[in-house]
């Protein structure tokens, strides 16, 4: 009789043991899934070994009912960084590897692909894209790092060293942080690896995804081009991991399992002895760091391809300006239209104001289930929560001192854009954000429309920041471009500089007419006027030495545990409990490099009903903390009635 050793999607680390039947003793089990009996429930297992030995103990064995898969759907890779994810993320194999693996069971007719289109590669590279070949092609190092300006022609060198690999007869993945961005390039690299490009991303449905896995597992595929999850498609034979835009927030995890597709990428091409090229112009602290201290290879692209210069740059006081558009762009915007050319104006908010407030008490509308201010969406006439989505009709009426003066403060995309239309009543101008973008197909409609020159002025949110190619755009206005400084986390000025230094290398990236007018009421914080130079170096100089002096990344590592349930004082005497545990544990223990910060509420104390309270861990020791956050989270007892998030490494405090 054979045995197989299955996991669940459980919170547990063990593996369970069932009775292979008869019928499937010949075959090769490893890889597959297959429906268990667990207790009373049916789950869906994945069998990660196979042996003729009965287990040990005095229990009666379950047989396996029947099997999903007829060819496996994971590797031993993927199970071995399941394995690892949960040393380093805290989460069972089981959740990882359920997570990895897409749902679907039969293949679809509907191809993954997308369709081929007219881009050939450029015939001749710039000095710096042959240089930053050069050394890709001859360097002995495994791990690379690009570090160039907007327009530089990275991705050339992607796609170049791409070929090299592929004629080798090895696989690539080429990460971009954004769906957005997969469908822009794909549609330039299709043709040039004659169709076997296959595109991971949440659009698929769960068919279509398993189609496209099963074909990169069969080595049927050359380059996958994907988001964060495609980081854990089984190749046959990895051989090279591009990581576009690296320091894009967006490849963390918002939900268990946590994980960081960077240090998944660097823990595979390790794995797999496959070299990494990661590449920005606004590279994480992270990876500037590793950079400085020559633990990867930096290679330098100082220049833009053709004609394209960086634009000159021009920072206006907006404090005193009662509208939105100041002046200075307003005139600029002007001469803009008149030479044909394009313009983006760039606000990192949507809906039509920051806040609905009474302008007797100076009350503001809070979100019932959260603890952050609602959003006024003028179109719709309604109060809508971008934490968790909840929206209610206007207050008429304020609910802490009953007057009926409530007003709107503040503005956000629907509001410029009012004021833009009124401004430039022949002008065609679009909107795009998150709330635009939700009828399907539009976010590639308006994008197109802008590329092709039918759209005149592009006003938008932090999707139009991200990678994106506008050869017509001459222009980009930044407004309230010092928001995001006031968040109060240690990111806040890094988060700014790299959002703002990115929507302004939309402009001029094919000639020297490149403009940008960043609209600010602290035109002397470092993030703001290191963009007038382009001056990132210094900028990350100051930012490394702050870190350095506060301890906090790269120079610590972070562990940030988060109590959430909808009982507050419960939830607050949770977290007062975990800090002791932790206090005691430290006081008790081998570890001599943990810092323990007390429990307190978060920044958004509450989000979609749920208060949440947090206990941060900090230690200089990647092994420390990781060692103590097992040992602590072993012992602590979590009440059934709230639950536990836990982030390594997170990317906010909020």
């Amino acid at each position: 009789m054979k045995y197989a050793s299955v996991l669940l999607n459980l919170p547990y680390e063990a593996t369970y043991s069932y009775i292979i039947p008869e019928s499937l003793q010949g075959e090769e089990l490893f890889g597959k899934r297959a429906v268990v009996p667990f207790g009373r429930r049916r789950m869906t297992g994945f069998i990660v070994a196979t042996g003729d030995e009965k287990p040990e103990g005095d229990y009666e064995l379950k047989a396996i009912e029947r099997m999903i898969d007829k060819t496996p759907v994971f590797t031993h890779t993927l199970l071995d960084i399941a394995y690892w994810m949960k040393t380093m993320y805290f989460s069972p194999p089981g959740l990882n590897l359920s997570m990895m693996i897409p749902s679907g069971r039969r293949e679809s007719e509907v191809s993954p692909f997308y369709e081929a289109s007219s881009f050939s590669p450029i015939e001749t590279l710039s000095q710096g894209q042959e240089h930053a070949l050069h050394v890709l092609r001859t360097s002995s190092s495994r791990v690379f790092y690009i570090f160039g300006i907007t327009g530089s022609g990275k991705s050339e060198v992607y796609l170049r060293r791409a070929e090299d690999v592929i004629k080798e007869g090895k696989q690539v993945l080429y990460m971009v942080p954004e769906i957005t961005l997969s469908e822009q390039l794909s549609d330039e690299v299709y043709s040039r690896f004659s169709g076997r490009v296959a595109i991971l991303h949440s659009s698929l449905t769960p068919s279509q995804r398993l189609k496209a896995w099963n074909e990169i597992m069969n080595g049927e595929i050359d380059i996958v081009i994907g988001a964060r999850s495609s980081v854990f498609a089984p190749f046959k034979n990895l051989g090279l991991i591009i990581i576009d835009e690296e320091h894009e927030t967006s490849y963390k995890s918002g939900n268990a399992p946590r994980y960081h597709a960077r240090q998944i990428a660097e823990y595979r091409s390790a794995k797999e002895n496959a070299i990494l090229v990661m590449g920005s112009a606004t590279p994480s602290l992270e990876a500037w760091n590793m950079m400085d201290s020559r633990r990867i290879r930096r290679i330098d692209m100082r220049e833009r391809i053709g004609e394209g210069k960086y634009p000159h740059v021009e920072i206006v006081n907006s404090l005193k300006e009662k509208r939105n558009i100041t002046p200075a762009l307003e005139e600029a915007i002007r001469k803009t239209l008149a030479a044909k050319r394009g313009v983006i104006l760039f606000l990192n908010r949507r809906g039509y104001t920051y806040n609905y407030v009474c302008s007797e008490c100076g009350h503001v509308i809070t979100c019932p289930n959260c603890s952050v201010s609602m959003t006024y969406h003028k179109k719709e006439q309604r109060l809508v929560c971008h934490t968790c989505g909840f929206s209610e009709p206007l207050v008429t009426v304020c609910p802490e001192c009953r007057s009926r003066d409530l007003q709107p403060h503040g503005f956000g995309t629907e509001n410029v854009e009012e004021e833009v239309k009124a401004l430039f009543p022949f002008a065609r101008i679009a909107r795009l954000d998150t709330d635009t973008a939700e009828k399907k197909g539009r976010t590639q409609e308006i994008l197109q429309g802008f590329r092709n020159g039918h759209i005149d002025i592009l006003l938008g949110t932090q999707m139009i920041a991200k990678g994106l190619n506008f050869p017509l755009v001459s222009l980009v206005g930044v407004l309230n471009a010092d928001s995001s400084l006031s968040i109060p986390d240690f990111r806040a000025s890094e988060r700014t500089f790299c959002l703002l230094h990115q929507v302004a290398g939309r402009a001029g990236r094919y000639r020297d007419d490149g403009y940008v007018i960043i609209q600010t009421t602290q035109p002397f914080a470092p993030a703001i006027s290191a963009i007038l130079d382009g001056g990132v170096e210094q900028f990350y100089k100051n930012e490394i030495a702050e870190r350095k002096a506060t301890l906090f990344p790269p120079f610590s590592r972070l562990l940030n545990l988060t109590v959430r349930g909808k009982n507050e004082e419960k939830v607050s005497e949770c977290a007062s409990s975990l800090e002791t545990e932790a206090l005691t544990l430290l006081k008790n223990g081998r570890w001599d490099d943990i810092e323990i910060f007390s429990a307190s509420p978060c920044l958004i104390s509450r989000k979609a009903q749920y208060y949440r309270y947090h206990v941060l861990l900090r230690s200089s020791s990647a092994s420390q903390i990781l060692n103590f956050g097992h040992t602590l989270l072993d012992s602590f007892k979590l009440p059934s009635s709230l639950h536990l998030e836990i982030d390594m490494d997170p990317v906010s405090l909020m």
